[in-house]
């Protein structure tokens, strides 16, 4: 009996181990040094980190697969693009130790050797393993806007309107430009995209931040610029789906969202134009 006694409350002190860690794990919002929309650097190139994704083992922020990529700003298919390497140091602002990309679905791709030209195109989706020194300094909530409240619907929601927070160096410190507000106006790629119209156009640097909807579901990963159909257009990736592709395509099957701890606050936006 006592055997037994030692056996279950060591499974329990492992499963208390490897339990994702609870809104009060994380550090406060106010003071965290990580969260959502800090900028990530692979080898000189900039991008907008997402989210916050973790599983029973470490903490993860979220950028573009294109983030590391070797070509030129044209090559976007992600099955014959080129990237740097799985385990490519990954330079994140307000880390004290550069995070290790170890998943990028590019290069996910072709080692399946997926051939769907939709999923090709807009699977553009990479994990940031933080360093464990690091991991006490997150607040997964988006800033400003607070939230994410979960991972949102694969559906296109023509029309809805949805929310970003874009950091790129290039606004030099402005940040009443980085809290985006935008339109649904396209589907495209069988799901995998949507085409977003922001009043306030992403720009280079933008690319990977996060999109929620307006009850601050994460719902996608900002892809391209475009200026098709009109002029400040942003393709979206779907994040469900790029989530799910990461879980049946890579050992990082219990890999997850992280929702915020803050309120989602979706008036930001006309606060800060109203300002």
């Amino acid at each position: 009996m006592k055997r037994k006694l030692i056996c279950l409350l060591g499974a329990i002190a492992l499963a208390g181990a490897l339990a994702p860690a609870a809104a009060s794990a994380w550090a406060p919002a106010g003071s965290a040094t990580i969260k959502p929309g800090n900028m990530t650097f692979t080898d000189g190139a900039q991008c907008t980190s997402n989210f916050i994704f973790q599983d029973a083992s470490n903490v993860y922020i979220g950028q573009a697969a294109h983030c590391s990529g070797t070509g030129g700003a044209t090559e976007t298919d992600g099955c014959d693009s080129g990237s740097l390497p799985i385990g490519t140091s990954v330079e994140v602002t307000g880390a004290s130790r550069p995070g290790t990309m170890v998943y990028n679905s590019w290069l996910e791709m072709q080692a399946d050797g997926e051939s769907d030209p939709d999923i090709c195109a807009y699977n553009d989706f990479a994990l940031v393993k933080l360093d464990s020194a690091d991991v006490g300094n997150v607040n997964p909530s988006v800033p400003g806007f607070g939230g994410p409240t979960g991972l949102g619907p694969s559906t296109a929601m023509l029309g809805d309107t949805v929310y970003s927070y874009g950091n790129s160096s290039l606004r030099g410190g402005v940040t009443k430009l980085s809290p985006k507000q935008g339109i649904v106006v396209q589907s495209e790629g069988n799901g995998w995209s949507r085409t977003v119209y922001t009043a306030t156009p992403g720009i280079p640097g933008d690319s990977g931040s996060g999109f929620m909807s307006g009850s601050g579901a994460a719902i996608g990963v900002l892809s391209t610029l475009q200026v098709l159909p009109i002029a400040g257009s942003n393709g979206v990736g779907d994040l469900r789906k790029e989530l799910n592709y990461v879980h049946a395509h890579s050992s990082f099957t219990g890999v997850n969202l992280v929702n915020g701890t803050e309120p989602f606050k979706p008036n930001l936006v006309g606060a800060i134009l109203a300002s």
